[in-house]
């Protein structure tokens, strides 16, 4: 099977590690990212759209036709904003994408990365966990092939990548203890982004893909 996938979020940590991921393996055979600013990477298999607007698409719908897949890495932190903000930052700008998408390509598989920690009940005490719950909940509703939702909690990064999060590379030394002592919440860049393919190559039993399904649909 050949993947035509459209990555949203390359010019952050995870969608930058994710896109390498794409961009080298074999049987991804067209990628597109859609970012605000350029992700300044050439490659054959590449396309970028510049557009500053997530939460309408509508102008570049007729680049988004021939694909079959999207790894959507796009998303920030809760810190510091209220709950507003974050709702309209994480789930309108989701569910507004996603809803063009699926409308452009029902037969699509869509693969979204939340975190370890989200709330499906909504009755949580954390705001971003109940926001991120409620764009899982809202996700699956849509008439996609298959929706994945990835929950990893620490994730390693990729050697050389630009997008790595400062806190990340200071902290990077303690990754083989983490993965040790903390085995359900700690994986890789790489497995995630591997995971990611591999959920359209091969499919998986589960739809949300906590850290130790991550690991293990990466094999």
């Amino acid at each position: 099977m050949k993947i035509r996938v459209i990555v949203t979020g390359s010019t952050g940590m995870v969608g930058e590690g994710v896109l390498h991921q794409c961009l080298s393996h074999s049987q991804v055979e067209k990628v597109l990212v859609i970012n605000r600013r350029p992700c300044q990477l050439t490659h054959p298999k590449l396309t970028e759209i510049i557009h500053s607007d997530f939460s309408d698409i509508s102008s570049i719908e007729s680049s988004l036709n021939d694909f079959n897949s999207c790894f959507f890495c796009l998303g920030g932190t809760s810190i510091g904003k209220k709950e507003e903000e974050y709702n309209k930052l994480t789930y309108d700008l989701t569910l507004n994408f996603a809803t063009t998408l699926v409308k452009l390509n029902p037969q699509m598989i869509f693969c979204y990365v939340s975190a370890a920690g989200t709330d499906s009940s909504g009755e949580g005490k954390f705001m971003w966990a109940r926001i991120k719950g409620k764009t899982e909940n809202d996700l699956v509703k849509l008439p996609f092939k298959k929706v994945y939702l990835f929950r990893p909690g620490y994730i390693q990064p990729s050697k050389g990548m630009k997008n790595t999060l400062i806190y990340y590379k200071f902290g990077s030394w303690l990754y083989p203890l983490l993965r040790a002592v903390f085995p359900d919440y700690v994986c890789t860049l790489n497995e995630v982004g591997s995971a990611m393919i591999n959920s359209v190559i091969k499919g998986y039993g589960k739809q949300i893909l906590e850290v130790r399904d991550i690991i293990q649909l990466a094999k």
